[in-house]
């Protein structure tokens, strides 16, 4: 167990008996907490609010779904409240577009009973509302790098009366190739400042990023190592790379599988994966960094209503699907970094539901996917699935698709996704 004297780096949350009354939040808060559901605060959110109210850089470290984002959210608010209105006066940084819209819809609900007003700001929509909101009717603005530095090229972003920074997924950020951007970005931010960063694991790059722009930051690490979700039972399937299709088509005739979520590694991957499905009847939508916001929120609307029954995505949507009733995680590739692993399946069996998570394992991912068993501690079952020809020749791409074949019926969505794993052995 870590340290837990103020003076060491490190430092375990507060005993598992801490409830939000006994945080030093505003009673406006705590109104805008109970209303959004929230009852005992987290791990991550009991170990960092004391330390972020007081004004002390934090860094965070917790898996994605346990909390993060009220986290941060919940101490600017609260140092923000005797704040002047009408100032830039806190700025999240976010990887992705998804990310973003997700931090704000917690933010207008924790912020509902406060003067605060936040906005998002990020690519693929118009630069109109974000530029009012940039000129001075917003205090707290989430945003994506690149999104950002358009704006400040233009120069009418006023940064000057900025008092808090959080990056929040910074290993993310890393990941995609962001740091020059971050750099470029704190380069028009005042020296004296609060600064949070949170992140789902520590590389050495992410420690490093700490060191150098974070003064005697408060380490609040919540896990030892990462955990898959609770609730997931993993299967892994060997199959031959060139018939990973094949075996897609033959797990999706189980009508219980009812909404799928496929990772591919690569957008090029995602959209020929989508094309073939749409081609032997499957309603499908896409998410990837190449899609426009609008094609994103239609394609994850479409998804979420049960209109789309499949919808393919990269890493880079990982962390930003929130979808509730996700059936199965099909990893149709082996992510190369095990991290991404735990993202991906942790898109199912969320609110305490259940769900499946099943991976196509290649011979050439083998090394790849022991990596992932090792991260989370767990031999993954490795199973073949009952009647499909593993050794007949695949089949060549379909023409197009003649009609999208409808979802299972209410009823039917109804019983638990179980018997996708029935009979395999």
């Amino acid at each position: 167990m870590a340290p837990t004297s103020d003076g060491s780096p490190h430092a375990s949350p507060p005993a598992e008996g801490t409830s939000f009354e006994d945080l030093p939040l505003h009673e406006k808060l705590k109104k805008g907490v109970q209303e959004i559901g929230y009852r005992v605060p987290t791990p991550i959110q009991r170990g960092t609010i004391p330390h972020a109210v007081s004004g002390r850089d934090i860094v965070g470290t917790a898996q994605t779904g346990t909390g993060k984002t009220a986290a941060f959210l919940l101490p600017v608010l609260e140092r923000l409240l005797e704040e002047p209105r009408g100032r830039i006066l806190a700025l999240i940084l976010t990887p992705t577009r998804e990310l973003a819209l997700q931090a704000d819809g917690f933010l207008r609900k924790l912020a509902g009973h406060t003067h605060l007003r936040g906005a998002p700001v990020y690519g693929g929509v118009g630069m109109a509302d974000q530029e009012r909101a940039l000129h001075g009717g917003a205090e707290i603005i989430i945003a994506t790098p690149g999104r950002l530095l358009d704006h400040i090229g233009r120069g009418y972003v006023d940064l000057r009366s900025l008092r808090i920074l959080v990056l929040d997924e910074a290993d993310r950020m890393l990941d995609m190739g962001f740091l020059p951007d971050v750099r470029r970005i704190l380069g028009h931010l005042p020296r004296e400042r609060q600064t949070m960063l949170f992140s789902a694991t520590m590389p050495p790059e992410v420690a490093a990023l700490s060191r150098q722009f974070l003064r005697e930051p408060k380490f609040i690490q919540v896990e030892e190592r990462t955990v898959a979700a609770v609730g997931v039972t993993h299967l892994a399937l060997p199959v031959p790379s060139q018939l990973k299709l094949e075996l897609l088509l033959h797990l999706l005739q189980d009508e219980t599988m009812t909404s799928v979520l496929v990772f591919a590694r690569t957008k090029h991957r995602a959209n020929t994966v989508v094309r073939q499905l749409e081609g032997h009847g499957f309603s499908t939508g896409v998410l990837h960094g190449n899609r426009s916001q609008s094609q994103r929120v239609r394609a994850l609307e479409a998804f979420r209503a049960g209109r789309h029954r499949v919808l393919v995505a990269t890493d880079i949507a990982a962390r930003g699907i929130d979808v509730k009733d996700v059936s199965h995680v099909v990893n149709y590739d082996v992510p190369h970094e095990p991290e991404a692993y735990v993202h991906r399946v942790g898109r199912t069996a969320r609110a305490q539901k259940r769900g499946d998570a099943f991976t196509l394992v290649s011979r050439e991912e083998e090394a790849d996917f022991a990596r992932i068993e090792r991260l989370i501690g767990m031999t993954i079952p490795r199973v073949r699935v009952p009647d499909f020809p593993y050794d007949a020749p695949s089949r060549p791409p379909p023409g197009p698709a003649t009609a999208a074949r409808r979802p299972p019926s209410p009823e039917r969505r109804r019983g638990p996704p179980r018997s996708a794993r029935r009979g395999f052995r």
